[in-house]
């Protein structure tokens, strides 16, 4: 397609309404706001018939929000193409104090038509799945630990009726504490039984025993199959997180493009002859930069292959046994080298997370997806 010639849509995507704005190819080509029309399927394929219709080729953009991916896909299937834009990338200017349905669609139009918007990538249905799963169990896990953390900063003086076991009034409830507190309080017990219920049905590990296609076929296509197996710090939910946030690794070109997304490069504000660098930007997936760092904190201990993971290595190609084992030896010592220095422990968690995110990169290129194979 010469997208030179091809008229560019701009969509302001809502739950209910979606404003749509158009560009003529060329510089100098008309840019007009359409209107607005109901964000259902059917008026949005009438839309892009219609448009087809009057100017052929169409390049449709809009930003990444929670109205997901079926809009894209809709676009895509009627032989268009279409963009998924990063809205924290696009440009905005500093003065600009006015945010309209009508000046979203025209700005994203004008942006698409200048090349100036970057593009996310679309996972497919099932990755998707996958990954709202992953993210169900992390909130489900977040719930359980907020839960715990109020039970252990519970006032030292005691409810009407409550009675704690002696020795507990002035410190976090021990296990006989918490039973005192769960004792009169039966929607306490209720409501502690119903996440924890939450949580076991959220977890992937029952989904990937029941249907090895829709559970291990998908770590296996993003390269975890070799992380669970064979990497340090990265077992079977670790890996699936991974998979499930950063999705194919090979849209990575370099592993530095991989740590710059998962933020874990350190930020840098530099002018002349001025160098000035700052901790980790946290730009990228919060999710995935936790479980590398998460997975770091095992590589202060010496190189080694416990029987954990000597049980994991079954059945792992011997190129990705090889770069694991090059990343412990490397990994290991660099924490106990930096540590040595005087640096402070979680500075050198995160260099060593951004170092297990390059190792990363590099078994998932060893592991071909059996969709490509």
């Amino acid at each position: 397609m010469d997208e030179d010639r091809a008229v560019c849509v701009g969509l302001d995507t809502h739950k209910a309404k979606v404003a749509v704005a158009v560009a003529e190819p060329g510089r100098s080509g008309e840019v007009r706001f359409r209107g607005e029309i109901a964000n259902r399927p059917e008026a949005v394929r009438q839309l892009i018939e219609q448009l087809a219709e009057k100017h052929g080729q169409l390049r449709v953009c809009y930003e990444a929000g929670p109205c997901g991916y079926g809009l894209y896909r809709q676009i895509t299937a009627l032989g268009h193409d279409c963009t998924v834009v990063a809205p924290s990338l696009v440009p905005r200017k500093p003065g600009d104090r006015v945010k309209t349905n009508r000046r979203d669609a025209l700005t994203l139009v004008r942006l698409l038509r200048a090349g100036e918007l970057t593009a996310v990538w679309v996972p497919d249905p099932t990755h998707e799945a996958m990954r709202d799963l992953v993210r169900a169990r992390t909130a489900a896990m977040e719930a359980v630990r907020r839960a715990r953390q109020q039970l252990q900063g519970a006032p030292a003086a005691p409810r009407p009726g409550l009675r704690r076991p002696q020795g507990v009034v002035a410190r976090p409830p021990t296990l006989a504490g918490r039973a005192a507190l769960r004792a009169p309080r039966p929607a306490d017990r209720a409501a502690g039984a119903a996440r924890r219920d939450r949580r076991g049905r959220t977890s992937p590990r029952p989904l990937g025993r029941a249907d090895p296609g829709a559970g291990a076929a998908l770590v296996a296509g993003a390269g975890g199959r070799g992380l669970a197996g064979a990497m340090r710090g990265v077992a079977f939910l670790s890996a699936v997180v991974l998979a499930a946030e950063v999705g194919d690794f090979r849209r990575f070109a370099t592993p530095r493009q991989l740590m710059a997304w998962l933020g874990l490069v350190p930020s840098e504000r530099s002018s002349g002859s001025k160098v000035e660098r700052g901790g980790i930007t946290k730009a990228g997936n919060g999710r995935a930069r936790r479980v590398l760092v998460e997975g770091a904190w095992s590589y202060r201990f010496p190189a080694r292959v416990t029987g954990e993971l000597r049980a994991r290595l079954e059945g792992v190609p011997e190129a990705v046994r090889t770069i694991a084992w090059k990343a412990q030896l490397r990994l290991c010592a660099r924490y106990r080298r930096l540590v040595a220095a005087g640096k402070n422990a979680n500075l050198v968690t995160a260099a060593v997370a951004r170092e297990m995110a390059a190792f990363a990169w590099a078994i998932a290129c060893q592991v071909r997806p059996a969709a490509a194979a």
